[in-house]
């Protein structure tokens, strides 16, 4: 599990994550600069933790290295809730009080993601509700003295085991 990226190291991971290519120290300096004074050598040294921890993988390129994000910010992201969740006391409640704190949309996006696992897990399919209209009525019950007086029907699938009216 991975231990939560520092400011520094969330701040560069999130422009290599954003950009999805390749890049440089030079364009992350340039990117960083926007918003904060910092040094070339602070951002070649982060780079550097970030590889030597495994978030990153480097290529190099004449007298610099091209760096890529080796998962996805989601990928982090599942792996600091798991991490999260798995270490509580009382999983199910740490769970209640995590949807608790959801907006309505996350709320949403959450159950959207459960039912893409819940479609790709293997094994039976899950039971289905009917198609709308597709079910069929129930058909009224005979009233006791007219069924007194009939004789039996024989039944059209009597060997298959279906039991049905061959509808």
């Amino acid at each position: 599990m991975p231990r939560p990226l520092g400011e520094l190291e969330d701040a560069v991971m999130t422009r290599v994550w954003q950009w999805n290519r390749p890049v440089t120290v030079r364009e992350v300096l340039e990117d960083l600069q926007q918003e904060r004074s910092i040094a070339y050598t602070t951002v070649m040294t982060v780079m550097d933790n970030l590889h030597q921890k495994g978030w990153v993988r480097r290529e190099a390129e004449g007298r610099a290295y091209r760096y890529t994000a080796v998962s996805t910010r989601a990928a982090y992201s599942a792996a600091l809730m798991n991490e999260a969740w798995s270490t509580s006391d009382n999983p199910a409640a740490a769970l209640v009080a995590f949807f608790g704190m959801m907006s309505a949309e996350q709320r949403e996006a959450l159950r959207d993601a459960v039912r893409m696992v819940q479609r790709d897990e293997p094994g039976p399919a899950p039971e289905r509700a009917p198609e709308r209209g597709a079910e069929r009525a129930p058909e009224p019950e005979a009233e006791p003295d007219a069924e007194a007086g009939r004789e039996a029907e024989p039944e059209a699938d009597a060997g298959s085991g279906g039991g049905g009216t061959g509808r």
